[in-house]
């Protein structure tokens, strides 16, 4: 397996091209997944991201008028998915590793079945509040934020395992990703915060930076500027999402907190259906590829949501 920051260097400057997948609903089967990761593989990406989801939480009445909570799971199988995509493809599958819903006993019991798989590569996340929660609240013994997070991988990085002081044990060798937000994230006070919690990730040992989407790319130049005045210096991956359906002009802001440029609200607005929509949503993420590149991203990054047919149209203009 190949380190992301590695990948990055050896291609000398160009581009590269990668994807974000979801696993499947429970009771799914692989086959629609990796259909649609298929195709793209003309495309050559080097690694595939795949997202890891936590428990939610569900009420169901008794007869004796009571309410059972039960805790379940409606996308298991990352650990496998990403086996299927080493063994199918030949590429570096990319595990989100969150800190909802997990203890840290159970993170580096995780972190070791990734590390006997050869997974050398990881996606470190806070995660968001347990379904139907909207206040994001720590397992316990485990994480609230994910520098915490980081700083657990980072040392097993350098051999310092949970309960194991006393023990030399073999260290583990991931390549550590951390999320940030061009368009600052919704709970953090300000802009400035928001740095402040990015850099002590950095700080902490985390290798490179994968952000939210966005549509704007003055607003993740911006955020790549502030980030080299801040000493942050690891490279910044643009997330890209062409959007595909007119409701996606109120959808998308409501769940990732972003903005939509008023031009691309527009072009969207002035459609007749969801196919016109979708044409202007791939002519305008062509656009932004081709600006960033022009600027000098190094990956194009792209979050599927289970579809690819439109991501490999932009991908067949750009690479």
């Amino acid at each position: 397996m190949t380190k992301i920051t590695d990948h990055i260097k050896a291609a000398n400057g160009k581009p590269i091209f990668s994807i974000e997948v979801i696993p499947p609903i429970k009771g799914d089967n692989l086959k629609s997944l990796l259909d649609n990761i298929e195709p793209l593989m003309e495309f050559k990406p080097p690694f595939i991201d795949v997202t890891y989801h936590r428990e939610e939480y569900i009420e169901r009445p008794l007869p004796d008028g009571t309410i059972q909570k039960i805790v379940t799971r409606k996308r298991p199988g990352t650990v496998g998915i990403c086996s299927a995509i080493m063994h199918r493809f030949g590429v570096d599958p990319v595990p989100h590793v969150l800190c909802g819903g997990f203890s840290r006993e159970e993170t580096e019991d995780f972190l070791i079945d990734l590390h006997y798989l050869g997974i050398d590569n990881a996606l470190v996340l806070r995660g968001d509040p347990a379904k139907p929660f909207t206040t994001f609240k720590a397992k316990e013994n485990g994480y609230m934020y994910a520098s915490e997070l980081v700083e657990q991988v980072a040392n097993m990085n350098k051999g310092i395992y949970l309960h194991e002081e006393d023990t030399a044990l073999a260290p583990s060798s991931f390549c550590i990703g951390v999320a940030a937000y061009p368009e600052k994230h919704f709970e953090a006070a300000d802009h400035d915060t928001d740095f402040q919690y990015l850099k002590q990730k950095i700080d902490k040992g985390a290798d490179y930076i994968v952000t939210q989407m966005f549509f704007d790319n003055k607003k993740f130049i911006d955020f790549v500027d502030r980030c080299r005045k801040e000493g942050i210096n690891v490279p910044i991956i643009p997330g890209l999402k062409p959007l595909s359906t007119r409701r996606q002009l109120q959808v998308l802001p409501k769940l990732f907190h972003l903005e939509l440029p008023a031009d691309l609200v527009r072009a969207v607005e002035a459609c007749e259906n969801d196919q016109q929509a979708r044409q202007v949503g791939i002519e305008w993420c062509i656009q932004q590829c081709r600006e960033l590149i022009a600027y000098g991203a190094p990956v194009m990054h792209f979050y599927t949501m289970g579809k690819s047919d439109n991501i490999m149209k932009v991908a067949q203009e750009i690479f």
